[in-house]
């Protein structure tokens, strides 16, 4: 089961590298990572995606996360109400007859055109990863000659406010 696990941690050198180098000695595969900074200055954020097959092996790979030195805050976010997103850039063939065809693909996608030439458009699309999937799956018979992904980024939604009750004499409105 793929899970989606948020890391805040200090922004210092090796940081990554000792995550990821726990993350492989306990033969977890990470299907995506992403790193950049926080609100906080001196902190980063971490979003990876990992595969764990149980809830055993779930706790454990929180629990390794914590006791890293680097480590201010471990959150797995999977069955949260989250906003994620991921980017993508994909060079596709596209000569001057198959420009129209294509951009009829980009459209519904809400992707942009972000560079073009003779033989070639890239195009970038970002949305939920099934999103892109299915756009790449569209693109190919066109001959994808670059793809660059960055892979899942996610943050917790916001707090909905509570509705509003005014009361009037003890009664509910």
């Amino acid at each position: 089961m793929k899970r989606i696990i948020s890391c805040t941690v200090q922004n210092r050198g090796g940081v990554l590298n000792r995550i990821t180098g726990m993350f492989s000695k306990r033969h977890f595969n990470i299907e995506s990572i992403t790193v950049g900074e926080s609100e906080t200055e001196g902190m980063a954020k971490m979003t990876f995606v990992v595969n764990v097959e149980d809830e055993h092996k779930l706790e454990q790979l929180t629990k390794q996360l914590h006791k890293q030195i680097d480590v201010i805050k471990v959150s797995d976010i999977t069955e949260k109400s989250v906003v994620a997103r991921e980017l993508a850039l994909v060079k596709v063939t596209a000569n001057s007859q198959l420009r129209a065809e294509i951009q009829g693909l980009i459209d519904p996608f809400r992707g942009t055109v972000v560079d073009i030439s003779k033989e070639t458009m890239t195009i970038q699309v970002t949305g939920k990863t099934d999103k892109i999937d299915a756009f790449i799956l569209l693109l190919k018979p066109f001959g994808i000659k670059e793809i660059a992904r960055t892979g899942v980024t996610a943050l917790l939604r916001g707090q909905q406010a509570k509705p509003y009750v005014a009361e009037v004499n003890s009664l509910t409105i």
